[in-house]
């Protein structure tokens, strides 16, 4: 598994192609190979890129549900809506696809952020929104998230 670290400002060209930078390249190289898949993202304007193999695990927990379950069902198909199988070119380039680029409403300037072990991609300027939140409610967020007292820290 690959845990990516970085953010990157991006051009898309006309027919909905961004050239994924090198550094971002080098991260990605032992999964490159296997392809990705994109799909929207649950809670932001924006789209997931999932390394083959991640999403593959995603897939398994996902396969797990009660699809006897309505709500399950209605999980399922919500989650995958627009999932396309995607890659990276010769020349370095990935294809957004039109439906999902006019789902996380970009524009040609866009950021790929690492989240980590996928990759969003924001237009440039609902990605500025969306960090640009205040210190204290960052704060406040991580404090709830991170600070309870099961968590470590990563130190062991």
């Amino acid at each position: 598994m690959v845990n990516l670290i970085g953010t990157y400002e991006c051009k898309v060209d006309a027919k909905g192609r961004l050239m994924v930078p090198s550094a971002l390249k080098k991260q990605l190289a032992p999964v490159l190979q296997e392809g990705f898949v994109l799909k929207r993202s649950v809670f932001q304007p924006c789209l997931e890129l999932y390394p083959m193999d991640v999403w593959n695990e995603m897939m398994k927990k996902v396969n797990s549900l009660n699809r006897f379950k309505k709500k399950n069902n209605d999980f399922i198909r919500r989650f995958t809506a627009g999932v396309k199988t995607v890659e990276v070119d010769a020349n370095g380039r990935l294809l957004i696809p039109k439906d999902l680029f006019g789902f996380a409403e970009m524009d040609k300037e866009v950021v790929l952020s690492s989240a980590i072990n996928i990759i969003e991609i924001w237009d440039k300027n609902k990605y500025e929104n969306a960090i640009d939140v205040s210190a204290d409610d960052f704060a406040d967020l991580a404090e709830e998230v991170m600070g309870n007292d099961d968590f470590d820290g990563g130190v062991s």
